[in-house]
């Protein structure tokens, strides 16, 4: 029984998991909570897909509607929580935990696991960057949740290779169907196949009698003319709007919040060391001054908008901006893209690092004292450095999105592979 592999995962790491989260406490512990519902309540839909046949496609977008709301609670929570020092941790669990999707995924769930494992490892690489010297402790937690993940892809790859396996002669007996959507009118009453006698026969042979008129079946008919014809007469037109029904809501498994947050005011505030400057729409006039070396700038939601700031300050972090720019100083740190689309930076001074992650359009302006820089950059494209020529111009070079990989007896060799456009 798959469910009980999969129980497995529940008391192995994924248990590890939960109980390094309620150490490190806070927002991780009650992001943890979350976390041990979705698995849980995944475990009871496996043990349903035992005990029964597929069920219809709306019977089985409400019986996936409990896994969804607690995805999208762990992914709020992460949301609510973007000043805590914890925030790579919440966001390291948000953009890999839609893997629990698997169970919507054909013919190819395991690779689609994975994919989500990829996609947090953003996240955890940044925790384990800032904890490994500090904490042995956050350093497991990202093991953990990890080794959870690669267990549910060996899991899936295992007991449910092409696609969630439902049982083929159950009948789903003892398990209580979810309940009917309110407002929905009953069922037509069944055809009574004995009223259906000989006059049913006798209206058919009319009927072929009818058709079997040959042209004389037409004389019957309203002959169109053209002042009848709607082509020719624009004012025949005019009326009601045909009806069009309404298309019922899928419940999906919701897969990490991209873009832009809508609807929500502007902030420009300083939080402790974090400058916040989010939701701003159309300002090019934003200006961070007076921050110390030790402060960080953190630029979410924002579009059409200008950022400078003045001084050295730690590093600089733009998160979902569209159509923007940042123009700096001097960082100790480094300058970080993530979600964004069509962006710009300048630097004026030093800058050690510019880290691009998931990222569409991005124009790096140096200054001569950066030319050392370090640019780290995944699943982005379209990034450009600008490097100055010493006149005033700048030479554009763009950063190679594509590789080839060769299989040697040493191991993986890649080398870049130029675009010919």
């Amino acid at each position: 029984m798959s469910s009980q592999a999969y129980q497995d995962i529940i008391s192995g790491p994924l248990s590890s998991y939960l109980s390094l989260s309620s150490k490190i406490g806070a927002e991780v512990a009650a992001q943890a909570k979350l976390v041990s519902d979705a698995f849980q309540t995944q475990l009871q839909y496996l043990r349903l897909a035992e005990a029964r046949t597929v069920p219809s496609q709306s019977e089985q977008a409400g019986l996936l509607q409990p896994t969804s709301s607690v995805i999208t609670a762990i992914q709020e929570l992460r949301e609510k929580n973007r000043t805590s020092q914890y925030f790579n941790h919440l966001s390291a669990i948000s953009e890999s935990i839609p893997a629990l999707g698997w169970v919507t995924v054909s013919p190819a769930p395991a690779p689609y696991i994975k994919e989500m494992n990829d996609a947090g490892q953003f996240y955890t690489n940044r925790v384990l960057k800032d904890w490994k010297q500090k904490d042995q402790t956050h350093v497991d937690w990202v093991k953990a949740w990890v080794e959870t993940l690669t267990e549910l892809q060996a899991f899936v790859k295992r007991h449910h290779t092409t696609g969630l396996v439902w049982s083929k002669t159950g009948s789903g007996a003892g398990v209580p169907p979810p309940p009917p959507p309110a407002g929905l009118p009953p069922p037509p009453p069944p055809i009574d196949c004995l009223s259906l006698s000989d006059d049913g026969s006798q209206d058919r042979s009319a009927l072929f009698a009818e058709i079997n008129r040959g042209e004389d079946i037409t004389k019957s008919l309203k002959k169109v003319t053209p002042d009848m014809q709607t082509h020719k007469n624009p004012g025949l037109r005019t009326g009601p709007a045909p009806f069009k029904a309404a298309t019922a809501p899928t419940a999906q498994v919701p897969s990490p919040a991209k873009g832009l947050a809508s609807n929500k005011p502007p902030v420009f505030a300083k939080d402790g060391k974090k400058w916040l400057v989010e939701h701003q729409r159309g300002n090019k006039n934003l200006v961070v001054d007076g921050a110390e070396m030790n402060n960080v700038v953190y630029m979410y939601g924002c579009l059409d908008s200008t950022l400078t700031v003045k001084g050295k300050i730690n590093s600089i972090f733009l998160d979902s901006c569209r159509k923007s720019a940042v123009v700096f100083d001097s960082l100790v740190s480094s300058v970080e893209f993530v979600n964004c689309q069509s962006v710009q930076m300048q630097v004026l001074g030093k800058v050690p690092t510019i880290s691009i992650d998931k990222t569409d359009g991005c124009q790096m302006y140096l200054s001569p004292d950066s030319l050392d820089v370090e640019i780290v950059s995944s699943k982005s494209s379209e990034m450009n450095v600008l490097v100055p020529k010493g006149n005033g111009d700048f030479a554009e070079f763009p950063i190679p999105e594509q590789f080839k990989t060769t299989v040697g007896k040493s191991g993986l060799n890649t080398v870049v592979v130029e675009s010919k456009g």
